[in-house]
């Protein structure tokens, strides 16, 4: 594909998961509305538990899935925002703190200053920084604040959110991409886009969870007071479940994912004891080798794997200190958050309050895309429209401040607005 040119208005997106492959083409209106113009979507090869394994075929899977929504915008696109998922992706929190002039209220200028201060800090150590974000502002040690501007203090200090990724893999990603004709406009973790997109207002400001469960991995962040306050992800989604079942029911990969979209659940029920369901042995598709099963089987291999993935959950909740909360929710996305009875287990192995999450904060969505499936990819949206990231430049040996890589389409909505 050879991308020539994306005007200023449009922005795209890249799902680039373990499962499947997801592009969105969208416009931006004067008034700041999102119309989706065009979508592609296949499913993924050459990665696996969000790392790439094979360039090649990941670079293919991207291709196909850009060009169909550039097929369906009628128009080519040569930037594009990319989520960051996989075992690897991690998060810290960094708190710096100033003196202020205590004759004159806090302005921008102490905020610049508190800011560079705590980037200087930063020691990336062979990671890509994904994020740096600031959170809470405090002063005096006080409680936190989101704007401490024009208020008198003797300290100011903040917290600012670090996401790291391996440079490695990040750079087998950024290949992937390259080799798509692509540049990378932003970059951002999936269940941080997800959180965007599916988490209410009260949600983000009371505190809640978002658990995006994909095929390979599954994604966590945690927000509070507004602001994420931790990320995290664990190896285990939902194409563990269906090697689960292929291997305890001796059963084709493909059978396996039908067998657990069709009849699939995360907890027993007495009816499933004598409800029959056919299996086809691996390697034959003969209606004459079907073999029948109870339903209870099938379950009974599910059940156990989904519990173990919400008890790694709840480890690194307690890893951050959340885990006791009892006003803390937790909201499922993602593909494998549709099976049947997966928030009846995550309530009682997390015990919290527990509800499942569809892309909501975007209005007009195409119905085919109002789906858990979708989450990151409309997250990412709202991620280039709302938010703006600062962080160190590495060109220099002084700490600087640069906008992310959507500076230009901030400055044209400001511009047009």
């Amino acid at each position: 594909m050879n991308h020539s040119f994306n005007r200023p208005s449009t922005l795209a997106t890249l799902d680039i998961g373990s499962s499947k492959v997801c592009c969105l083409i969208a416009h931006i209106s004067r008034d700041k509305k999102i119309e989706i113009v065009g979508h592609g979507y296949n499913a993924s090869r050459g990665i696996k538990n969000g790392i790439i394994t094979d360039i090649n075929q990941a670079t293919l899977s991207v291709c196909n899935a850009v060009e169909t929504a550039e097929q369906m915008a009628n128009e080519r696109i040569n930037r594009i925002m990319v989520n960051v998922s996989g075992e690897k992706t991690h998060s810290l929190i960094r708190n710096t703190t100033i003196s202020l002039h205590k004759n004159r209220p806090i302005s921008d200028a102490d905020i610049e200053k508190l800011i560079n201060k705590s980037i200087a800090k930063i020691n990336l150590a062979d990671n890509e920084l994904i994020h740096c974000l600031p959170t809470n502002y405090r002063i005096d040690k006080g409680e936190p604040i989101k704007d401490p501007r024009n208020i008198y203090g003797e300290n100011l200090s903040l917290d600012i959110l670090l996401g790291n990724y391996p440079t490695i893999l990040y750079k087998n990603l950024s290949a992937v991409v390259e080799n798509a004709h692509l540049e990378i406009a932003e970059r951002l973790f999936s269940a941080y886009a997800s959180g965007l997109v599916c988490l209410v207002e009260d949600e983000k400001e009371l505190g809640a969870t978002i658990i995006d469960i994909g095929g390979g991995t599954t994604s966590i962040a945690t927000f509070k007071n507004g602001f994420p306050i931790c990320f995290s992800t664990i190896p285990v989604g939902g194409n563990n479940i269906t090697n689960d079942i292929a291997w305890g029911l001796t059963t084709s990969f493909a059978h396996a994912e039908d067998l657990k979209n069709r009849h699939g659940c995360a907890f027993l029920i007495s009816q499933d004891e004598t409800e029959s369901i056919n299996v086809y042995p691996v390697g034959e598709e003969d209606d004459n080798s079907i073999r029948q099963i109870h339903k209870s089987d099938l379950i009974n291999i599910i059940s156990p794997r989904v519990e173990e993935m919400f008890e790694m959950v709840g480890h690194k909740l307690n890893e951050h200190g959340l885990k006791d909360l009892p006003s803390h929710r937790i909201v499922l996305t993602g593909g494998t958050s549709q099976l049947p009875g997966i928030r009846d287990v995550a309530n009682l192995v997390l015990d919290k309050q527990v509800r499942l999450g569809i892309p909501r904060n975007i209005p007009n969505i195409p119905k085919i895309l109002y789906n858990p499936t979708f989450s990151t990819s409309l997250g990412m949206l709202l991620f280039a429209l709302n938010y703006n990231e600062r962080k160190p430049s590495i060109s220099s040996g002084r700490p600087t401040v640069e906008i992310s890589g959507f500076g230009k389409i901030f400055s044209w909505l400001k511009q047009n607005f």
